[in-house]
């Protein structure tokens, strides 16, 4: 039987070139390992407003590396599958419930002593998938918790199924790192679930990013209309006449001598000793001008 939740079914596939390497299983079992511990001490709470009761007892197993087609393995009979998303990637967790305990809690919700079915029905009955639905709530409401130290991530259920073949969550061979826990209540038989994570979802939501290095680039050089060259002021010269004279004809002359001077038709303009531009003198609101023919 399916059954999906309010938020529309969302295709939960995260190929690892899109979030970067994942990280080994080494770095990410210490990590869940003290997530867990954090775990067990707030999805007490959060299940306790279902049975209306006090909190049961809830304890963390190991993390345990497995992918999906070794969690449908450890499966004999019906079970719940459902599908969480974390944060707005919807990085995909699967908790996992088999049928047993869930039909117990049935039962004991409906004032009997927690009877299971002999044999198993093939389907859930409304009455558990309504009890499926509150449970995945309060996992979710407990890890939404959990991330929020990390990255202020908040995980919600999308979608359940009995077949894991069906609900499609990841890839099954997948990396995972599987956490079983076991709940008691008081009165009660104890039942267990069990949550699975991609190492692509743990690695972004327990590990510090990492980021790629950054490449050291040659700084630009400023050009002459930018600072600090913009403003610097420079002599510019222009060469009006470049004539050779002996040096008879130069210890010569007198006041009223007259020298022919030939105005070159390209005036050279200099700026530190070296020709920037060449030009024609002409004049420009009585002033003498050069107006530059050629720049270099």
């Amino acid at each position: 039987m399916n059954a999906t939740s309010d938020t529309a079914p969302v295709k939960a596939k995260h190929a690892t070139e899109l979030l970067g390497k994942a990280p080994s299983i080494d770095e990410l079992v210490p990590a869940l390992s003290f997530l867990s511990e954090r775990l067990v001490r707030i999805l007490p709470g959060e299940l306790a407003r279902i049975s209306g009761g006090d909190p049961p007892v809830v304890r963390a197993g190991m993390p345990m590396d497995t992918t999906l087609g070794g969690i449908q393995s450890e499966l004999e009979t019906l079970a719940a599958h459902a599908l969480l998303g974390a944060g707005p990637k919807n990085l995909p967790l699967l908790a996992t419930f088999e049928a047993a305990p869930v039909f117990r809690l049935v039962d004991r919700a409906f004032g009997g002593n927690g009877v299971v079915p002999d044999p198993l029905p093939d389907r859930f009955p409304v009455s558990a998938e309504l009890l499926l639905a509150r449970i995945e709530g309060a996992i979710a409401a407990t890890l939404s918790q959990l991330f929020s130290h990390e990255t202020a991530t908040l995980v919600r259920p999308l979608r359940r199924d009995t077949s894991l073949r069906q609900l499609d969550p990841f890839d099954m061979r997948a990396d995972l790192l599987q956490l079983s826990l076991d709940i008691e209540e008081a009165g009660a038989e104890p039942w267990t679930l069990s949550l699975a994570f991609p190492v692509t979802t743990l690695g972004p939501l327990l590990l510090p990013q990492r980021k790629a290095p950054r490449l050291r680039t040659a700084p630009r050089k400023a050009g002459p209309t930018e600072e600090p060259f913009a403003s610097l002021m420079l002599e510019l010269t222009a060469v009006l006449v470049d004539m050779p004279m002996p040096m008879r004809r130069l210890s010569a002359l007198r006041p009223g001598d007259v020298i022919p001077v030939p105005v070159s038709r390209a005036v050279p303009l200099m700026a530190g000793g070296q020709i920037i531009a060449t030009g024609t003198v002409g004049e420009l609101d009585d002033m003498v001008a050069v107006q530059v023919g050629q720049a270099f």
